[in-house]
């Protein structure tokens, strides 16, 4: 198969891919951009479609008072349950919100709030609940990847926020996403500014325990 890189030239920064079907769904950063967060759809993960923007609403993001590079970062995009999710940071106001739809080519919800610091946030659902993380400071002090399990109609916090994995020691831990795979559980998480590190969790490690065990 023949392709052409870039598959999206201009700005789309920080690209998140969910599959729905055979389907697949593209968002990424506009900063301080507006509307803000396109949505891109494709079949064949080479040829994308912009099929609207998930902030289309002053009433979605506060942008009136953002400089330049400031605003919307790393969105992530998820389905679950028949709904889509798009959980992100307005880094100006430090902020981390999600919306939602059940239409991919209509309007989203207006922001629902979480209350746990840091960017590059995330979701993940398994067995009913709803798992959010980010590269922040956890409820006793400690800086890493976080993660709390939330009620995602309201965003309430249900546990405490806890650092599950604090990196290998490189600079800019960040853009954490959870996966469960042939029964494993994979944090991705970047370190080093520009390059990326893997961490595969395995299913009986501390650090696994930590990512899904809370009391």
């Amino acid at each position: 198969m023949k392709y052409k890189n870039p598959i999206l030239s201009g700005f789309y920064p920080d690209p998140s891919v969910c599959r729905v079907g055979d389907t697949y769904y593209l968002v990424c950063s506009t900063m301080h951009y507006f509307p803000g967060v396109p949505i891109f759809e494709s079949k064949d993960l080479l040829n994308w479609k912009q099929i609207g923007n998930c902030l289309t609403r002053e009433s979605q993001v506060a942008l009136s008072d953002v400089p330049s590079s400031g605003g919307v970062f790393a969105p992530t995009i998820r389905y679950h349950d028949g709904r889509f999710y798009m959980v992100t940071t307005n880094s100006t106001s430090q902020k981390n919100f999600y919306i939602w739809t059940d239409d991919i080519h209509g309007t989203w919800s207006e922001p629902i709030y979480i209350d746990q610091d840091g960017i590059d946030p995330s979701l993940y659902f398994e067995n009913g609940k709803t798992y959010f993380m980010s590269n922040g400071t956890d409820d006793n002090g400690t800086g890493g990847i976080v993660q709390c399990e939330i009620d995602i109609v309201t965003g309430e916090k249900l546990t405490p926020s806890q650092c599950i994995w604090q990196g290998s020691g490189g600079r800019y831990l960040e853009g954490p996403h959870l996966y469960k795979i042939n029964g494993r559980y994979l944090l991705l998480a970047a370190e080093g500014g520009t390059e990326c590190y893997v961490a595969a969790l395995s299913h009986d490690t501390p650090a696994r325990r930590r990512a899904l065990s809370f009391s």
